[in-house]
């Protein structure tokens, strides 16, 4: 089975829902970190154990949601082994998972629509790392 971690604020609970029922009917096992309520949350605590998760292998990518996608990224990039790129569209996707490497995908609820997301979500996992001149400029992410 495979598996996959996903969090979220309160802006992103139907995102997340729609997401992991999606992932579930392809086959993963999903750990939900995220609000399950549209009550206001401080979206670095439900992100803060997804970046974890990727960080220690736990598992290969993670899911992260709220309103605009930039404070979940900006904490799932402060653990030195996360990749987190802030997607919008498909075409994004593909580029951070076949140029960046991209171990987590930040999505924007406020500025995507839930098929949108899944679609991206679709394209994050089927989209593979190019390596080759990218993984030189990959590897330069890191401050080791």
């Amino acid at each position: 089975m495979k598996n996959i971690v996903i969090g979220n604020d309160h802006a992103g609970t139907d995102y997340k829902n729609a997401i992991v029922a999606h992932l579930e009917a392809k086959g993963y096992a999903v750990q939900n970190y995220g609000t399950d309520s549209d009550a206001s949350v401080d979206y670095p605590d439900f992100i803060h154990p997804v970046a974890s998760d990727v960080e220690n292998g736990k598992v290969p990518f993670g899911i992260i949601i709220c309103g605009s996608g930039n404070g979940a990224a900006m904490t799932a990039n402060k653990y030195q082994k996360v990749r987190a790129a802030l997607c919008w569209t498909k075409e994004i996707v593909a580029l951070a998972r076949q140029h960046n490497n991209a171990n987590i995908l930040s999505i924007p609820a406020r500025f995507t629509s839930i098929p949108q997301a899944i679609a991206m979500v679709d394209t994050f996992l089927d989209t593979d790392f190019e390596g080759g001149r990218h993984q030189n400029r990959v590897a330069k992410i890191a401050c080791n």
